[in-house]
């Protein structure tokens, strides 16, 4: 396709390109600074920051090397077109038969025309009229219609064209730059009457079209808007600087009518493709200086814009695989005049992945029909002409690449293979060089970070099930098999039922608002709205008054509109009062308590948040409310607010303060709503094995388990990664490969002992790695409901649920993120049973690690599953880290020696378990006390060192890179004494600290370093 679709006219005024540039009598194919057209994308003398930044990352490879890469994802490549000074954007007929493109090859026009080649004979038809520039064309799905865009009705096209042939012939110099002509309007070619209908009829340019897979519909990008209205001064600047800064995506019948625009943002949106659905459209936006783009999708009716690349390059001509799973486009990430193709998965989740390694211009990729072929524009020919090429596609491999599909994706037959041969290769002896055999695998990108109910996960149960078996350890999960099932809620999802309206107004969902995860779902009659400030209603204390919004509101069947938080001027002993109330739930609660029909959360200009909508974000609980619940933008709510004289900022300013403030009506306008919320159900997977002591299974055993499951690529919630970083595999060395690595470790010392005689036990050890532990302890809560129901020989204690596993479960040893030894491995648990503290003592004699020991029994691990079923626990755990829950805790981190020795530990500790006599003695506990406290919104990014033992404040291990408190001075052996005026002595006391905290409001941090106590400043960032 043309310069347009994937860069700007602004892009080269703003890289001060120089007149030299190109000369348009020279062949601009010729240069390799120039793409597909001609028009450079960037020169050697160009100074600009992103420049660097892409050049940072260039790649030169042999041209042997690069073709032997290339041919991992392409084979048969070939050249498809020759004729003619250029040609590109060959598109497919829904049948594959055929292909349209462009070329300059007419004599008399200098410009595109367009062209159909049938696949099967060869035979050529010139589509356009040949008269005019033409560009971007489309086959209609019955194949009896091509679309394109051309300036063919324009009066002056003869002219146009022979002035460019006498610049060309002259051989004058001249900054080459696409003209975005107004004259450009969309024409549909009749094949049988070859007759030509014009469907767009408006001041513009109107170009980069196509149809929908029904072809009922059509998808163009114009720049229409800016001949409809008076610009703003910014616009008419930009507009007159590059016509495409006003360039936005429009949907039409596929007969011209009903032109509906889709995107209004200041930047060219173009390049735009229906999915194979038809449901959603992939294209590219620009950045308003047009030096950078990325690829996007949207819904066809213009809601739920998602980016799926952050490349900070020219990112641009994404195209869907017929399958939809995935897209393929280009980037100059390697440098400006270096384009390659890309892909990235249809939800972008995965890290983009390269396809191309060949210098010069690779872009415009086009998938056929069936999937097998791809097709795209390349100046790779000899004589440097961007031309058509062809080759076979490699979809399996980028499947595996990309983590999709069970089937192709991950081969669990590849892993259970690597597990046989991990159990034939290790020792039995705690070998480091083994952990590092298991963390290797788990942390493969195609396990795409082993989340939950995904086929990474799948794959790495498959491999730890192998090894078990490989090892001589029995199946103990369900029907006979390693494998435990259990079904869970792993997200929501918008579905296709929403829409709002208020008054005659329509806004659109995922832009202007969208639902909360726990709202009703359905239809909401009309309905009037009504203001309720913060929302906010407080019991009273000593220091404080009641606090109630809704006095003397009338609520009933209305919708009631609140701010999102607490207010920003309340002091911190409000705050922390308040804090317990200020939850959304609490809200909605309060609310739909008085009968409202909906609640509307808005933050407001004051709120300092980075989404104005809240996330739709699943929060581990099943149980919804009976009102409607959505999150409106600050345009959106200042609209409704001020259609009754109010202004939004202003009102939240006056609220602010936390002074008693009434309630009050917002006017006649109605608020009508669809709300359609999808739960999204998965299957995940626990491994669980028997070390069988007797000649059948017995009636106690010991359980040691290790959680295999982690984030994914961070999309759950959980994910701690900076704003570079997000969507990146998060592999989860440390979290938790590490703990699997040493559980199947003391699986080998255990049988190793057995297969010698050396192991006299008195019950079975039960091997097990747990899924869902990342999701709220998902895998070891559904092996412990099911614990009976998997061993009925096990006779089950007597009384309700949730029943006692002990002493059927004896002891329960859990090793969870111990890759990282330092100065000292922390064992957690050590309340739940008297017999800790002496097993410790014998048990790391021979092993010598420096320890620490907490009673704690309610952990944040499976662990707790069990303590709370009545067993004794013990967990290993070698502390935080910086690099936790984001994609840098990778396997270059661990401590493979640390983390050997941690495994030796508890392999001696289970062995004694096993043969003692007795079970050991189970402690009860009380839980620690639970306030309802919302989350916090401040955020400081400091890592406490849980190793630290018993100290007198908060010892940090760390600090969050570019988080506020590492920008403060704080680093990781800082041991936290006080903040904000408030004295730390432990980590409870530092998040009721932290909860009193206004964002962006600097306080006070005293940290002890060495023997000095150190004053710094601190100002809290935003979680939100």
């Amino acid at each position: 396709m043309h310069f347009p679709r994937y860069a700007t006219g602004l892009l080269a005024a703003s890289l001060l390109l120089t007149p030299a540039t190109l000369s348009i009598a020279d062949d601009p194919d010729a240069a390799k600074t120039k793409p597909a057209d001609g028009k450079p994308a960037a020169t050697a003398d160009v100074a600009s920051p992103h420049h660097a930044a892409a050049t940072a990352d260039q790649e030169k490879l042999d041209p042997k090397e690069a073709a032997a890469k290339e041919a991992e994802w392409l084979t048969g490549t070939r050249q498809l077109t020759f004729s003619g000074r250029r040609s590109g954007e060959g598109y497919y007929s829904a049948d594959g038969s055929q292909m349209v493109f462009q070329s300059e090859r007419e004599p008399g026009n200098p410009f595109y025309q367009i062209y159909l080649l049938d696949l099967e004979t060869g035979d050529l038809d010139r589509v356009s009229p040949g008269t005019g520039k033409t560009t971007c064309a489309w086959i209609h799905p019955d194949g009896k219609r091509v679309l394109f865009s051309s300036t063919q009705n324009d009066p002056a096209a003869k002219t146009k064209q022979d002035e460019e042939i006498a610049i060309r012939e002259s051989g004058k110099q001249r900054r080459y730059s696409w003209d975005y002509d107004p004259q450009y309007e969309l024409m549909a070619w009749n094949r049988e009457t070859e007759e030509y209908t014009q469907l767009t009829d408006a001041e513009g340019y109107d170009a980069e079209a196509s149809y929908s897979p029904d072809g009922k519909q059509i998808v163009f990008a114009s720049n229409r808007v800016a001949y409809e209205r008076e610009l703003t001064p910014k616009e008419a600047k930009l507009f007159k600087l590059d016509p495409a800064a006003m360039m936005d995506l429009y949907i039409a019948n596929a007969d011209g009518s009903n032109v509906r625009r889709l995107t209004d943002t200041l930047g060219y949106d173009g390049g735009p493709f229906f999915s194979p659905d038809g449901k959603r459209i992939c294209f590219r936006r620009f950045s308003e200086n047009g030096a950078t783009a990325e690829v996007m999708t949207i819904g066809i009716d213009g809601s739920d814009p998602q980016q799926l690349t952050n490349m900070k390059a020219m990112s641009w001509a994404p195209y869907y695989h017929p399958s939809g799973d995935y897209l393929i486009f280009t980037t100059n990430l390697h440098g400006f005049g270096n384009f390659e193709l890309y892909l990235i998965d249809a939800a972008g989740k995965s890290e983009p992945v390269r396809v191309t390694y060949t210098d010069g211009f690779d872009g415009l990729p086009v998938f056929s029909p069936d999937g097998k072929q791809l097709s795209w524009s390349t100046n790779r020919t000899a004589s440097g002409n961007t031309q058509i090429y062809t080759a076979t596609w490699n979809d399996a491999r980028a499947r595996k690449l990309l983590g999709l599909d069970a089937s192709q994706t991950v081969d669990t037959q590849d892993a259970e293979k690597l597990g046989r041969q991990a159990a034939s290769q290790s020792h039995a002896d705690f070998k480091p060089s083994d952990i590092m055999r298991h963390v290797d695998y788990l942390c493969r990108r195609e396990l795409g970070g082993r989340l939950t109910g995904t086929p990474g996960e799948k794959a790495a149960t498959a491999y730890v099930a192998a090894y078990l078996e490989n090892l001589g350890v029995k199946p103990a999960g369900a029907d006979g098999s390693f494998f435990q099932n259990f079904e869970f809620t792993a997200g929501v999802e918008l579905g296709e039922g929403n829409s709002l309206t208020v008054g005659d107004e329509s806004f659109k969902v995922g832009t202007d608002w969208q639902p909360l995860a726990f709202s009703k779902t359905g239809e909401f009659e009309p309905g009037n709205i009504v203001f309720a400030g913060y929302g906010v209603v407080a019991p009273g204390s000593e220091e404080h008054p009641v606090q109630d919004a809704y006095v003397h509101l009338d609520v009933e069947d209305k919708w009631v509109m609140v701010f999102r938080h607490l207010p920003a001027d309340i002091s911190a002993e409000k705050r922390q009062h308040w804090s317990a109330y200020s939850s959304l739930r609490f809200k909605a609660m309060v609310a739909r308590d008085r009968g409202a029909r909906g609640l509307i959360v808005v933050s407001g200009p004051t709120s300092k948040v980075r989404q104005q909508l809240v996330p739709l974000r699943f929060d581990g609980s099943l149980s919804g409310t009976s009102l409607g619940v959505i999150s409106v933008t600050d345009a959106m709510a200042a609209k409704i607010v001020k259609a009754a004289g109010e202004e939004l900022a202003e009102l939240q300013k006056e609220l602010d303060s936390g002074e008693p403030a009434m309630g009050f009506d917002l006017g006649e306008a109605k608020l009508t709503a669809k709300i359609d919320v999808q739960k999204q159900q998965r299957v995940g997977r626990n491994v669980i094995g028997r070390l069988q002591v007797g000649d059948a299974p017995s009636d106690q055993a010991i359980l040691i388990g290790a959680h295999i499951d982690h984030l994914g690529t961070g999309a759950s919630g959980n994910s701690l990664a900076r704003d570079d970083e997000r969507n990146g595999v998060h592999v989860g060395a440390d979290d938790n490969a590490s703990g699997v690595a040493a559980m199947l470790e003391v699986a080998q010392y255990l049988t190793d002992l057995q297969r010698r005689g050396k192991l006299p036990a008195k019950r079975d050890i039960l091997l097990a790695a747990w899924s869902g532990e990342e999701l709220g302890l998902l895998g070891s809560d559904a092996f412990a409901d099911k614990f009976y129901d998997l061993y009925p020989q096990v006779p089950a204690p007597e009384g309700h649920p949730p029943l006692s596993l002990y002493p059927a479960l004896s002891a329960c040893l859990n090793m969870d993120m111990v890759g990282r030894l330092r100065e000292k491995l922390v064992l957690q648990g050590i309340g739940s049973s008297p017999v800790w503290n002496g097993e410790i003592e014998r048990r790391n004699a021979p092993v010598g690690l420096a320890l620490t020991l907490q009673s704690d029994t309610y952990l944040p691990t499976d662990a707790s599953t069990f303590y709370m079923r009545g067993v004794p626990i013990l967990s290993a755990f070698t502390g935080s880290h910086s690099e936790y829950h984001t994609p840098r805790d990778t396997p270059d981190t661990l401590n493979y020696e640390g983390a050997a020795q941690t495994a030796r530990l508890m392999g001696l500790i289970a062995r004694s378990l096993a043969t003692a006599d007795d079970a050991p003695e189970y402690t009860k506990h009380t839980a620690p006390q639970q306030q309802v406290r919302a989350q916090m919104r401040a955020y400081l990014g400091t890592i406490p060192d849980y190793a630290a033992g018993d100290v007198k404040g908060v010892m940090l291990s760390g600090a969050s890179e570019n988080g506020p408190a590492a920008k403060a001075g704080v680093r990781g052996g800082d041991l936290i004494i006080e903040l904000a005026g408030r004295k730390i002595e432990n980590i409870y006391d530092y998040t009721y600290a932290i909860e009193a905290l206004k964002i962006g409001e600097e306080v006070p941090i005293t940290v002890r370093r060495g023997d000095k106590d150190v004053k710094l400043k601190v100002t809290p960032g935003s979680r939100d």
